[in-house]
């Protein structure tokens, strides 16, 4: 079982963390042997309610970056390993994290590789991670393999806050155009319908249109709902399956624009982190397997494994991916230019630089696309149910006349 616990030193300074053992009292023992006085050990239990994003304690991109960076430099200026994690687990902010690295410490402590420590937490380490550092360890060169790791997850970071932010603004239009239109169909429409019976005022069509979906909206909106639920779940187990993660990643490549976009995306993802984990010293064959699982798409991940299992049998990699029309020509050119020189890394590195200028630059033109055409079908949208109101309002005063 996972236990946190909380001990003194002879000093008085209190340390935290996580340790696996078979018992609490098992867990007591462990830190008396490592000169530590226990304070409060508690059993952790995975309760469903912990696991709410808005209660469970995560820990984000941007601590591991900070980590990362933080660690090689501290290796780089000639401190131990040991040394470097216990000063980063009193600077850490972020106690998720704190409690980890206290875990990784023990293990380091016993005899196992830093690797080996951050391999219990996937959620925390992904298993890229993890193998970069295990080469880093294996080649002696755990400080510079973390530098590059960390410029690899500022990149990372920073293609994702650039796609998050250029689809932030169509998506909050959308959404208050959403509640506006509720708002209509809910409060104001009633209460309109009712003044216009009463004054026995004619409903032209498109008043007529609109009093109709707000009555369908106001009386069937449990039906509406129900069948919404439906849909969504069987539409997201179906996306699990294999014939559905096929079909909708084949859907998503094929769409205008964004398409263009996820593609370029995953390029930029895949180049950086195989050219970072050749580089590092991975055999090209086992970097391609585990660079296949961080695709985040069927189409790629399935073609990166045939190569994988091409590259086996001694055939380059530019010459499988030439069979697959999802690497563009450019890609295939500079990993042939790599495989030739021997710096097939360098050259995915630029690979991976240039398919993120050609998304920033996607992103920019998209924004600058969608922001009139929002603006126009929001335009419309409201042209329409004002036309709607003031028609009979000004039937109402021209009969007055």
């Amino acid at each position: 079982m996972k236990v946190r616990y909380k001990a003194a030193t002879n000093e008085g300074k209190l340390s935290r963390g996580l340790l696996d053992t078979k018992s609490i009292e098992e867990a007591a023992e462990y830190l008396r042997q490592k000169q530590l006085i226990p304070v409060s050990i508690e059993r952790i239990d995975n309760k469903p309610w912990q696991n709410l994003p808005f209660i469970s304690k995560r820990v984000g991109s941007s601590d591991i970056v900070l980590f990362t960076r933080q660690l090689s430099s501290m290796l780089a200026s000639g401190l131990t390993l040991m040394r470097s994690l216990e000063i980063l687990k009193d600077q850490i902010q972020n106690p998720a994290l704190s409690e980890v690295i206290t875990s990784v410490i023990n293990d380091v402590e016993e005899g196992k590789t830093l690797a080996e420590g951050m391999e219990k937490y996937p959620d925390v380490f992904t298993p890229i991670y993890v193998s970069i550092i295990r080469a880093g360890e294996q080649g002696g060169l755990l400080d510079k393999v973390l530098g590059r790791l960390a410029d690899n997850l500022e990149k990372q970071a920073k293609l994702r806050s650039t796609i998050r932010g250029a689809l932030m603004y169509p998506v909050i239009v959308v959404i208050l155009m959403v509640v506006v239109l509720v708002v209509m169909m809910v409060f104001v429409m009633p209460q309109l319908t009712t003044m216009y019976k009463g004054m026995g005022v004619s409903l032209p069509l498109p008043t007529q249109i609109v009093v109709n979906i707000s009555n369908f909206v106001i009386s069937a909106w449990p039906l509406f709902l129900g069948i919404f639920a439906v849909i969504f779940i069987g539409f997201r187990k179906w996306s699990k399956t294999p014939d559905g993660k096929t079909i909708i990643d084949t859907v998503v490549l094929k769409l205008p624009i964004f398409g263009n976009l996820v593609s370029k995306t995953i390029l930029a993802e895949l180049a950086r982190t195989l050219g970072l984990l050749i580089g590092t010293g991975t055999l090209v064959v086992q970097a391609l397997l585990e660079t296949a699982d961080t695709t985040g798409n069927v189409l790629y991940k399935n073609a990166i494994i045939d190569i994988s299992k091409q590259v086996e049998k001694g055939v380059g990699i530019a010459e499988v991916m030439s069979f697959y029309p999802l690497f563009p020509p450019l890609l295939i050119q500079l990993v042939k230019v790599g495989e030739q020189t021997g710096k097939i890394d360098e050259t995915l590195m630029k690979a991976s630089e240039y398919f993120e200028r050609e998304v920033d630059q996607t992103v920019k033109g998209l924004t600058t696309a969608l922001e009139p055409f929002i603006m126009i079908v929001l335009g419309l949208g409201v042209a329409f149910l004002i036309f709607s109101i003031i028609i009979p309002i000004y039937s109402l005063i021209s009969s007055i006349q």
